[in-house]
């Protein structure tokens, strides 16, 4: 069975960090009822989740992924770009350790996020210049020595899954406005919607996908895709997306 890792939200959501968006007021309450929701159709479509111990104190500690990058047996715990999320990384180790996985740490000078690393098969895409340098990116390069590991920019966006994910067939889609060079990809296809970028494969041709990306929803359909629709509209005021929520481990 396909296994998640999820992370509460803190009770200081409200107080994370944006960095292309203007701020805007955070429900809490409604926030943590749509990441319930988020689980709960995790659930309801075969996964099961294991939940990283909670950071209150981290605003952002909701954005789970950013903690690591899983490939084959490895995870290499993230060292963030953002001095204030490093205190996330401690407990996501010892949970991701805890589900077998060998442990390789991304140190000092690389900075790496995990919200900037996209895997599509044995090529694995890394976003720089925003959150994840030059050196982290080669320290994920020299940890998973079997995947063919890419360099592309990040300039308009936080993280690289901010502007790009990929469908099951391994396309590339993204919302040109956001998207710094679509020609780094082998294959590109544009969406109508900026959160309509943004999907988690969750197998059998469903996509996990925001609510506010109608259209873009309806174009996964016409593929011949199953969207699975979940509104997360307060982690969107904080530049979050469905990605950023759980790590995928399918293991």
């Amino acid at each position: 069975m396909p296994t998640a890792l999820i992370r509460r939200p803190s009770p200081r959501l409200a107080e994370g960090l944006v960095t292309h968006i203007e701020r805007q007021p955070v429900d809490v309450e409604l926030a943590l009822q749509q990441w319930q929701e988020y689980v709960d159709a995790l659930h309801g479509t075969g996964w099961t989740t294991v939940e990283v111990p909670a950071i209150d104190e981290c605003p952002d500690s909701v954005f789970v992924e950013d903690t690591m990058v899983v490939y084959g047996d490895v995870a290499v715990i993230a060292r963030a770009g953002a001095d204030e999320r490093r205190p996330e990384a401690a407990a996501a180790e010892e949970t991701v350790a805890a589900q077998g996985y060998r442990i390789v740490r991304i140190t000092e000078p690389g900075t790496l996020d995990g919200g900037d690393v996209l895997k599509i098969g044995s090529t694995i895409y890394v976003g720089q210049g925003g959150r994840t340098n030059a050196a982290g990116i080669e320290q994920l390069r020299e940890a998973f020595k079997s995947a063919d590991v890419r360099a592309v920019p990040v300039q308009k966006v936080l993280h690289l899954k901010s502007a790009v994910t990929a469908l099951p067939d391994g396309t590339v889609i993204g919302y040109e406005p956001l998207v710094d060079d679509s020609e780094a990809f082998d294959s590109f296809r544009p969406v109508p919607e900026e959160s309509g970028a943004h999907v988690v494969l969750l197998g059998a041709d469903r996509l996990l996908m925001a609510g506010s990306a109608p259209r873009s929803a309806e174009l996964f359909a016409e593929l011949g895709y199953t969207p699975v629709v979940v509104d997360i509209s307060e982690f969107e005021k904080l530049e979050g997306c469905v990605t950023c929520l759980s790590v995928r481990l399918r293991r």
